[in-house]
């Protein structure tokens, strides 16, 4: 399906029910987790950046396990600031340093590499790449070097090896089975998938719609629980690097994929809902909350803020109090904050993606803009 790179995309197949060996997550990292956990390290720390940052990040961050004795952190580079701030401080501890890149080829994973030097030796830290032979050029020992197929695109590699860190105390495949049963639902025939394929249908026509139509080039995602907060920086990239596309010439579209933004709902609510609620640009809304799992405030800004964004506009009598409405939301309600939910939450935003550039006839698999950036960058280093 990745046509423009010649390459498939095959990311899914970590999350069928009987996955092959090259995408057997329990084959490939257990025998590593098992060492991991018998080590007993003090911290956990992968530099990466991109997928390898934002998956693994909200990851962790959702599982929020308060009993644990490990550290977890994540360095993106290349500012030596944030490397001091997070490393340096922990060097001379027993740490397992993660080095997670696709290519192996990022700047600024390879310069955190530099920079750790001869603290990281063959027995305190790991890899985990599309590229071996990459790796052991870097001096990476083979039973350090975690592959992952070339198929798999950055954006979408939360359910490979690159999230390593979550399985370390969790069982990753509750996460991978929630993926699989929204991707059963997809290509399934019964009435319970035909409901979600229509659900799909619908938010990607809604957003097309919203984007081309209606002049709401923004899109909004809120999260209301605190195990979510990174979860709009994941959809971001995951959109705007899928879709932010030019648009396809034999298409009646010429707008490909809004601006995402947002964040942790009750922050957010304290800094740009203002221009959301009496501001001049237009807007769409994601929200996602579940209500059994955080607090009656929470729930109450979620279920408010989401009835004050879609109502008409607001009458008043002081214009200075009129609020602008019209804002389409589309509420996202979790029965639980589980491994699984996430893992089907995650899988059912990607169908969304892939199906919405399926209409606006555009490849969500390939990244030339990103490519374009990096070589823009070397040109200034020399």
């Amino acid at each position: 399906v990745n046509t423009t790179e010649s390459r498939p995309a095959l990311h899914h197949q970590y999350r069928a029910l009987k996955p092959s060996p090259e995408f057997d997550f329990k084959k490939i990292c257990g025998p590593l987790l098992q060492k991991i956990k018998q080590e007993k390290y003090k911290n956990i720390i992968t530099f990466g950046i991109g997928g390898s940052f934002e998956g693994p990040k909200l990851l962790q961050e959702f599982l929020l396990n308060p009993a644990s004795n490990i550290n977890y952190a994540f360095v993106s580079g290349p500012d030596k600031d944030e490397f001091n701030a997070i490393v340096k401080p922990l060097i001379g501890q027993k740490n397992l340093y993660i080095f997670a890149s696709k290519s192996l080829s990022t700047d600024e994973t390879l310069t955190c590499l530099k920079w750790l030097g001869k603290n990281r030796t063959d027995k305190n830290s790991i890899v985990i790449t599309a590229n071996s032979e990459g790796a052991r050029a870097l001096g990476f020992a083979e039973p350090s070097i975690v592959p992952f197929p070339e198929s798999v695109g950055g954006r979408y590699s939360i359910w490979s090896p690159i999230s390593l860190t979550a399985a370390v105390e969790n069982n990753f495949t509750g996460f991978l089975q929630g993926a699989g049963l929204a991707d059963s639902l997809l290509s399934g025939g019964s009435t319970e998938a035909k409901k979600y394929q229509k659900l799909i249908k619908t938010l990607a026509f809604s957003d097309i719609w919203f984007n081309n139509f209606c002049n709401k080039k923004n899109r909004v995602v809120l999260a209301y629980n605190w195990r979510l907060r990174s979860f709009a920086n994941y959809i971001q990239q995951l959109e705007m690097e899928s879709l932010g596309k030019p648009s396809n010439s034999a298409s009646i579209f010429r707008e490909t994929g809004q601006t995402i933004f947002g964040g942790f709902g009750s922050t957010a609510q304290h800094s740009y809902f203002q221009q959301l609620h009496q501001g001049t640009s237009e807007y769409s809304a994601d929200i996602i909350y579940s209500p059994k799992a955080q607090s009656p405030l929470s729930n109450a800004q979620a279920q408010g803020q989401s009835s004050l964004l879609s109502s008409a506009h607001k009458q008043s009598s002081n214009l200075l109090e009129r609020t602008n409405g019209n804002i389409p939301v589309n509420l996202f309600i979790l029965p639980t904050l589980s491994l699984k939910e996430l893992g089907f939450l995650l899988a059912t935003w990607e169908h969304r993606v892939f199906v919405t550039a399926c209409l606006l006839q555009i490849n969500p698999f390939d990244q030339f803009g990103v490519a374009a950036g990096k070589t823009a960058a070397q040109k200034f280093l020399k």
